[in-house]
């Protein structure tokens, strides 16, 4: 093609094939229901899971922080936009995590892809599992490092293609998920993390869907207590699932924090999160580490669902976190039960390529702490009605 003059077919073609995509207009605050164009829906497709967006104590504290600091951070970290409510919420992060310290960004997504690219260049070499999020496998194609993927979860063909490449990159970097975001499943961080260090790579975990869900405390598949920085030395979070409110973070060695603060483009040239974003997520934080009860109902609305879905005969996968994926095949299949789902009142996403494989589109399936036994009973006899 030379010129853009077939944008419209090629629209038309991606309508017709069952991949177009559709923003949805929200009028409500996140919750266990939602107003989506202008109806009431049970939610379960949000990656809210503590139910912390709204809770009324973060809100207060969004509210103060805005008092203090504005709407607006004005200007890079850099340049006159890092405030000490921002220092204060990277040394609370840097306790939970049990790093020494930690590094905010903008989003999950330019944490990752400003982190690979800081790291890695012309001459290393990245290498990631299949089902990584874009925002990783976007960091490793721009890094201009060579790029290897192994196959989901599979240490042996890590190890098989470290070995290939040893001695002739200067850095290697493996990179993973911690809990695979359209899957639900986890990495074996004890198991990958001896791959690299045999081969002398560095890991770099996305802990974005573990972190405040997984864990004592919600500290995740990464604690301090059983992973150092020699076992995981890039350890990523974001603040826009568990904890509720808006960004990402880095967490790690000295060296790795003043390196990225040098290098990561995604920070270096991005307006830094207002400062009443870091007031609101240390309340959320605080929340999320003390109010056990929110995790252990997530464990419970899990294995309501697995039990239910199962005996439904529902294609599942080995998944006991809250992302509950049902696997469809084909697109049309997917985008016509999540239709008919919300005919009946509930709000659950279809997913289909590039977000998952060609012939693995799904229903993704997400509980949060907000939903109550009565929902996921009312979600089971909706599917029952629904299924093909």
């Amino acid at each position: 093609m030379t010129d853009f003059s077939n944008i419209d077919k090629q629209l038309r073609l991606r309508e017709a094939d069952g991949l177009y995509r559709r923003r949805r207009l929200v009028g409500s605050a996140q919750g266990r229901e939602l107003e989506v164009d202008g109806r009431l829906l049970l939610n379960f497709s949000s990656n809210d899971y503590l139910g912390l967006a709204s809770d009324a104590r973060v809100r207060a504290a969004f509210t103060q922080g805005i008092a203090q600091w504005g709407v607006g951070s004005g200007a890079s970290h850099l340049v006159c936009g890092h405030t000490q409510a921002h220092g204060e919420l990277e040394k609370a992060l840097a306790d939970f995590t049990g790093r020494p310290r930690c590094l905010l960004f903008s989003s999950g997504y330019a944490a990752n892809v400003g982190t690979i690219n800081a790291l890695a260049g012309h001459g290393d070499c990245v290498f990631q599992d299949r089902l990584n999020h874009a925002s990783l496998l976007d960091g490793g194609l721009l890094s201009g490092a060579a790029f290897k993927r192994y196959a989901h979860r599979d240490t042996q063909e890590l190890d098989a293609r470290l070995a290939k490449s040893d001695g002739a990159p200067r850095r290697k970097l493996v990179v993973s998920d911690g809990t695979f975001s359209m899957d639900g499943t986890i990495c074996d961080i004890a198991a990958t993390s001896a791959v690299a260090r045999k081969y002398g790579a560095w890991l770099m975990i996305d802990d974005a869907h573990s972190l405040g869900v997984l864990g004592a405390g919600g500290t995740g598949l990464v604690p301090a207590a059983n992973f150092s920085t020699d076992d995981v030395a890039v350890l990523v979070g974001t603040l826009g699932k568990a904890f509720g409110t808006q960004g990402g973070f880095v967490a790690g060695s000295e060296a790795l924090i003043e390196t990225l603060i040098q290098h990561a483009r995604t920070y270096i040239y991005s307006t830094a999160l207002p400062a009443a974003v870091a007031v609101a997520t240390l309340t959320s934080l605080k929340i999320a580490v003390t109010e056990e009860w929110r995790r252990e109902r997530n464990r419970e609305l899990v294995a309501q669902f697995r039990a239910g879905a199962t005996q439904l005969g529902l294609q599942l996968i080995d998944s006991h976190t809250p992302i509950q994926p049902i696997l469809l095949g084909d697109e049309q299949s997917a985008l016509r039960m999540s239709a008919a789902l919300e005919e009946r009142g509930l709000l659950v996403t279809a997913i289909r390529p590039p977000t998952v494989p060609k012939g693995t589109s799904r229903l993704r399936v997400t509980l949060t702490a907000a939903h109550t036994p009565d929902d996921v009973a009312k979600l089971l006899v909706a599917l029952d009605e629904v299924r093909s």
